[in-house]
């Protein structure tokens, strides 16, 4: 039988470094009062013992876990269809793993799993949550808010009394979020611009605040051009290339003559193709079509390649890991460092990060 091989102590790194267990113990859990010198020598020691500090004790002297739980308001099937949210994940995983924190993943897959992850949070397992695809009837906020843990939302929130269009929600809740509104505002402003005057909008799930934030933008424009706003021309899908298709056909039965879409996101722009194709219209010579996201498994295959709204959504990831990782530091949130160029901050007293979108043009439209 093999003999287990025995794990290096507290004691054996101290007596490796010629100091105290209680030095070692505070250069390990990175506690103050310890001359750079010793700290050093501790250091050495740590990495010619192959020392690795047990997580449980080391939680019982610095009151953290080293885990973060990222919840995603989807269920499986969503999640590990869209690419959406593998970019947002890619961008918390790299931000969590330069800091030395696990990610660990919870998925709603049904109303039931609202209180099991409330459940979770409040049980002292994970540091702080991010949270995000909330739509504006979930209990998550609340739940959240009652097990008392650090959060980072991603997305504007939305919930709160009233409407899907409210704005209302508690003061300090920390979120990143792009310009929803700005971007569709610049697809549809192309859209006119290349003289097509029957500009449709497939939207998407209007209980998630980015679909509300784009379907306005889309407003904002159509509104201003004589004759241009048409609610025939409005269908609402899921953020799904199944739900693009759907509301493609609707909107062709219902329109024939349009000759521009924008949709929700790639993904629906995807759906919308596919209809477009089926029933004989050329893009972007009959129908101009643009999508939101620029994810580029998505907008760079499709024929036409796709004109298209950037949101960097590894970025978005990225820095909401950052902003809760700061909160747990005991700093501010509204002092985060290295926002992107054009980046703005909501009013008080929420605190967040707005990105700039972009649009990028291509074959489509």
């Amino acid at each position: 039988m093999t003999e287990a091989v025995s794990r290096p102590t507290l004691e054996a790194v101290a007596a490796r470094a010629g100091v105290s267990r209680a030095t070692v113990s505070r250069v390990v859990n990175g506690a103050g009062g310890v001359r750079e010198p010793l700290a050093e020598r501790v250091r050495q020691a740590v990495a010619e013992l192959g020392y690795v500090p047990n997580q449980a004790a080391r939680s019982l002297v610095t009151k953290r876990h080293q885990a973060v739980a990222v919840v995603i308001a989807e269920p499986e099937t969503r999640v590990f269809a869209d690419p959406f949210f593998a970019l947002q994940l890619r961008g918390i995983s790299k931000e969590l793993t330069a800091q030395d924190n696990q990610l660990v993943l919870l998925l709603i897959e049904g109303r039931d799993d609202h209180a099991r992850v409330a459940r979770y949070l409040a049980g002292g397992h994970v540091d702080g949550a991010l949270v995000f695809s909330l739509h504006l009837d979930d209990p998550l906020p609340g739940l959240i808010q009652g097990a008392s843990v650090p959060t980072v939302f991603g997305g504007r929130p939305g919930w709160g009394a009233g409407t899907g269009r409210t704005r209302a929600q508690g003061p300090g809740v920390v979120y990143v979020d792009c310009d929803n509104r700005g971007g569709a505002r610049a697809a549809v402003r192309h859209l006119v611009g290349l003289g097509r005057g029957r500009v449709a909008h497939i939207t998407g799930a209007l209980d998630q605040t980015s679909a509300v934030d784009r379907l306005d933008g889309y407003r904002d424009v159509m509104g201003e051009v004589p004759g241009g706003y048409d609610s025939r021309l409005l269908a609402e899908s899921d953020f799904t290339p199944a739900g693009g298709e759907r509301a493609m056909r609707e909107l062709l039965d219902r329109c024939p003559d349009l000759d521009a879409v924008f949709a929700a996101n790639d993904l629906t722009a995807l759906g919308a193709l596919r209809v477009l194709r089926e029933r004989g219209r050329r893009v972007p010579v009959d129908v101009a079509l643009i999508g939101f996201d620029d994810m580029l498994s998505v907008a760079e295959q499709t024929d036409p390649p796709l004109t298209t709204v950037r949101q960097d959504i590894e970025e978005m990831g990225r820095l909401m890991a950052r902003l809760l990782l700061q909160v747990l530091s005991g700093g501010r949130a509204q002092d985060t460092p290295e926002a992107p160029a054009g980046s703005t901050a909501p009013a008080a007293p929420d605190a967040g990060l707005i990105l700039p979108t972009k649009l990028v043009r291509r074959a489509s439209a």
